[in-house]
């Protein structure tokens, strides 16, 4: 346990150096790290102690930054959304969150090329509602998936915030975010020793971070800063699209086959206890098989499903979507090895 916390404190100070030049982001760039180590429902517990931490240093180190007109609309709405994201944990998926979120982040591509001039049209002035829809929408993800990060940056930075106050405003909309989450998590139960202490390790490394970043934003240009920025959400969903893919893929028991022939071309996909295969013939077009459980049949074809399970050993039914045709239903019957194809 010792070096897995001294490995991820050296990764955090990294992260959040990062994160100090971008305007944010260590969560997000840390997620991928503690999905290692942690059950992933454990993961929003020890990024939040830790993120919490780095938002009090940072109020601490730039209160005078704090653009007062967006966290006051801001905060209000974004309280009751992490208190309902934090209670859907239990019920949601957050690798599914993470997925999306990912989308999010990598959708930020095209910035990374915009021209300087394209880049600094900001100062817009958002409406109020907009103002409380962000701030809605950044509690409800926070209290799922642990962490906001990246995915509302660009939000600050089309504001037309400087550097300085975007870092300040961040800190300051998301520190009584992360004050309640740790509540709601603890009551729940959703948090170990183990993601305790590389909560802690997290929480050293982000303070290490904050005190040191107010020597290293004066150096850069806000062009510079903002093009940074960019780039860190775009890598830092093109790891999370990765990483947690590859969880959901082993999850969820995903596996996509092609099983194609000279005479039709066949592409089949089975997720948990679903089994789709799309697959095309010439002269008959295409056609999408999906197997269906026996309990969503009704009518004569539930009662076909019973008369033929008196009779064979297995049944397996199939959906069949035909483009232009009419939908119909494809009954395997399976006796001493021997498969019957029946079509209704």
């Amino acid at each position: 346990m010792i070096l897995k916390i001294v490995l991820l404190f050296a990764a955090t100070i990294l992260a959040f150096w990062i994160s100090a030049i971008c305007g944010g982001g260590a969560s997000l760039i840390l997620i991928p790290i503690l999905n290692l180590l942690l059950p992933t429902s454990l993961v929003p517990f020890s990024l939040t102690v830790g993120t919490f931490t780095s938002s009090a240093s940072r109020i601490a180190v730039f209160k005078k930054h704090i653009n007062w007109k967006i966290f006051l609309w801001f905060v209000p709405f974004s309280i009751p959304a992490v208190l309902l994201g934090a209670f859907l944990i239990k019920y949601v998926n957050p690798n599914y969150l993470q997925l999306i979120v990912a989308f999010f982040l990598i959708a930020n591509l095209p910035q990374l090329f915009a021209s300087k001039n394209k880049i600094e049209e900001t100062g817009k002035e958002y409406p109020k509602s907009a103002l409380a829809l962000i701030g809605f929408s950044a509690g409800f993800i926070s209290g799922i998936a642990g962490a906001v990060g990246l995915l509302f940056n660009r939000f600050y930075l089309k504001f037309g915030l400087k550097k300085e106050e975007i870092v300040a405003t961040r800190a300051a909309n998301e520190v009584f975010l992360h004050f309640i989450k740790l509540i709601i998590y603890i009551s729940l139960g959703l948090y170990s020793n183990m993601a305790l202490w590389l909560g802690i390790a997290i929480a050293v490394a982000a303070v290490v971070s904050s005190y040191t970043v107010k020597y290293i934003l004066p150096h850069l240009s806000e062009n510079l800063f903002k093009k940074i920025g960019y780039a860190a959400m775009v890598i830092s969903g093109i790891t999370l699209f990765t990483g947690t893919s590859g969880k959901i893929i082993q999850q969820d028991q995903i596996v996509i086959n092609n099983s194609s022939t000279p005479q039709a071309k066949i592409y089949s996909m089975s997720w948990r206890n679903t089994h789709m295969q799309l697959e095309y013939k010439a002269g008959k077009g295409l056609e999408l098989e999906k197997s269906i459980q026996p309990e969503d049949l009704s009518g004569n074809l539930k009662e076909k499903y019973h008369s033929l399970m008196a009779f064979y050993d297995k049944v397996h039914v199939e959906k069949v979507y035909t483009f232009g045709k009419k939908t119909t239903h494809e009954f395997y019957c399976y006796k001493n090895n021997v498969i019957t194809k029946l079509k209704v």
